[in-house]
């Protein structure tokens, strides 16, 4: 964000969020994740920053909103150029029905999009869609905050290889500071285990966390109404993989991939989206082409996010799949290294690098990063058991 809306930053910061520097704590079942010292973390609610992002937009002098719902690209030839709109209103309580014609068209209207059909409709086809259901329950709360961990910005407590990824055995949750003098709470479950309203209940399972949320519970009041979620499935439309696509068109955000929303990677993907088409729109493409640089370029940021969400996922009991080729494999190393991160700082950097989405998961395999981790659980082992994460 701040590459394309300079001082962002600091004006969120001075409206109320919390920034800090290596206060993002993760816990494992298996030990505690160290801080990454060189890692900036932001705390502030979605719609807190959407607000700001929007704001800064807005104050650019050749942009404007249009309130009106998408009906239909469109065509002209073999790229599109525009789109067809609905105003509220009308006649009868109708939509007045317009077009804006474009020279490039930005499909940012989320997992939910239309585009897929209207493509169809269109003789071009649909793109392949990847799935992983995963069955997802998550329930969120805001706390009065006071003095209570004054250097905590965020607190992350997730279950690990030790339990077996058992979530009953090691409570999933997150804590933020944010905007407000709060602190935001939010715990998840899968299958039956998803949390629900009862803010008493919420407290229960809060308690069954890591110190920090413990802390939170205890000593700080709850502050309105618990809020639960579901989330059905993660998925990926893969246009890229399509046979003929049409120029003038790009598509970003959750319309391309939506993820598991726990680990954090909707924004991220979505900052990654925008520079992906700066990249390509400052190249010699004209954007009456097929953007196929574009789709290149987000590939690699979307199948990152897709490889760390679901070999989380995939780790679950309940999740069957499908296991993608090298699964199992790539399971017992993915545990090797998560397991010495909370041991070694070296292993530990670069597995932060990746979960913040600053390095590619490929960088987890490299045989320096493999052969370490594995050196220091033989060596961990001859030592004796580690004391726990609460210990």
């Amino acid at each position: 964000m701040e590459r394309w809306l300079p001082g962002i930053t600091d004006e969120l910061v001075a409206h109320g969020a919390r920034l800090g520097t290596g206060t993002a704590v993760q816990f494992y079942s298996d030990g505690v994740l160290r801080p990454s010292t060189d890692v900036d973390m932001l705390g502030a609610t979605r719609p807190f920053i959407e607000r700001h992002v929007r704001d800064r937009v807005l104050s650019i002098g050749n942009v404007g909103i249009v309130s009106a719902r998408a009906r239909d690209l469109l065509m002209g030839g073999s790229r599109v150029s525009g789109v067809r709109i609905a105003r509220s209103g009308g006649a009868g309580g109708k939509g007045c029905e317009e077009e804006i014609r474009a020279d490039l068209v930005v499909d940012a209207m989320g997992r939910s999009s239309r585009l897929s059909t209207w493509l169809e409709m269109h003789g071009w086809g649909r793109p392949p869609v990847d799935r992983l259901r995963i069955d997802l329950g998550y329930a969120t709360a805001f706390f009065r905050r006071g003095e209570e961990l004054s250097d905590t910005v965020i607190a992350h407590s997730s279950p690990g290889p030790a339990s077996g990824y058992q979530q009953r055995l090691s409570e999933p949750g997150a804590l933020t500071a944010v905007e407000g003098d709060r602190w935001s709470v939010v715990l998840a479950g899968y299958g039956d285990y998803r949390p629900g309203r009862d803010p008493q209940e919420f407290l229960r399972r809060m308690r069954r966390c890591v110190a920090p949320l413990r802390e939170v519970a205890d000593r700080c009041e709850m502050l309105g109404e618990v809020a639960p979620f579901t989330f059905t499935e993660s998925q990926r439309r893969n246009f890229a993989q399509m046979k003929r696509f049409p120029g003038g068109l790009v598509v970003a955000g959750d319309a391309v991939a939506s993820v598991n929303p726990i680990y954090g990677q909707g924004l991220t993907l979505a900052t990654l989206a925008a520079s992906s088409l700066s990249a390509h729109l400052r190249s010699s493409t004209s954007p009456h082409d097929p953007a196929l640089g574009y789709f290149r370029r987000l590939s690699s940021a979307v199948d990152a996010a897709w490889q760390i969400s679901t070999a989380a996922d995939l780790a679950q009991p309940h999740v069957t799949g499908p296991y993608p080729r090298g699964y199992w494999v790539t399971r017992r190393a993915g545990d090797m290294v998560t397991a010495a991160s909370v041991i070694d700082p070296v292993v530990n950097d670069t597995f932060t690098r990746v979960l913040h989405m600053r390095a590619h998961p490929r960088a987890l395999a490299g045989p320096g990063v493999l052969l370490r981790s594995a050196a220091v659980l033989v060596s961990s082992r001859r030592k004796g058991p580690r004391r726990s994460a609460d210990s």
